[in-house]
């Protein structure tokens, strides 16, 4: 399993900091998780085959989430795509998506699949015989999801292994908890409970603590406390607020209750 960082800002862009956008590879998956302003440039600069991009998950309708699919998608056309490609969001991404591409008349000649979202319940939104993908419900300003990949047996292969097989192929199952953005929320640690990877909003520090609250993010202490209560292997903390100029400070925060933890960059490459 290796999760790639496009960007993890908060908000707006800049010249050096992206909005949020990260590439996960998963067996033979490449799964695109939102899509910021600027996403396809990060692509190209990680040298990420856009072919390989089939299936694409926008947590919210927030600008600094989705704001570079309409681009990625026109891409993929101009450059020939004609494989299927599916997206997972709320409720209106479909009426969004489409209403651009008939205001510019510029339709795909390959197929889109929407996959609207509007459940409050964790739901399975996608699984083939290797991976697994679920919904984890968030408590932000709009309708928003997280996700969490899970690796699966492969049946075929269960087939022909034996019992000690097994138990080892068992431990080695990755699974990766993306939930960005949120407020400090409970409810989520049954659905990510012993995740080998969590991403976590982190947007303030706890100076800030009341901004939190008022905008429904969360606090680096906050994030290490669900990571804690989670028993998570290791904590990924994103999606800051740009007031911040030395993000040590989100390090030092978080540790005091949770040690396995690293913040997110631009250009972070992590292998689990």
């Amino acid at each position: 399993m290796k999760l790639s960082i496009l960007g993890c800002r908060s908000a707006t862009p800049s010249e050096n900091h992206h909005t949020t956008s990260q590439v996960l590879e998963l067996k033979n998956h490449l799964f695109l998780i939102d899509c910021g302003e600027g996403t396809q440039i990060q692509l190209r600069n990680h040298k990420i085959k856009f072919s390989r991009i089939k299936h694409i998950f926008i947590s919210h309708l927030h600008g600094d989430h989705f704001y570079g699919l309409i681009g990625l998608i026109s891409t993929f056309r101009l450059l020939g795509r004609t494989s299927d490609l599916y997206i997972y969001g709320p409720k209106g991404i479909k009426e969004i998506i489409t209403l651009q591409l008939k205001l510019a008349n510029s339709w795909t000649n390959y197929s889109l699949f929407f996959h609207e979202l509007e459940s409050n319940i964790s739901q399975v939104i996608f699984e083939d015989d290797e991976v697994s993908v679920s919904t984890i419900p968030l408590d932000h300003r709009i309708y928003t999801n997280g996700f969490l990949f899970k690796e699966k047996h492969n049946q075929k292969r269960l087939n022909r292994i034996t019992t000690n097989d097994l138990k080892i192929e068992s431990d080695s199952l990755k699974t990766y908890a993306f939930c960005s953005d949120t407020a400090y929320n409970e409810n989520i640690i049954p659905l990510i409970k012993s995740v080998d990877l969590l991403y976590h909003d982190a947007t303030f520090l706890d100076l800030h603590k009341n901004l939190a609250k008022r905008t429904k993010h969360s606090t680096a202490k906050q994030a290490a406390k669900i990571a804690k209560l989670a028993e998570v292997k290791k904590l990924v903390l994103g999606h800051f607020s740009s007031r911040y100029k030395d993000k040590k400070q989100f390090l030092s925060e978080s540790k005091l209750l949770f040690h396995e933890v690293e913040l997110a960059s631009d250009g972070k490459v992590i292998e689990i």
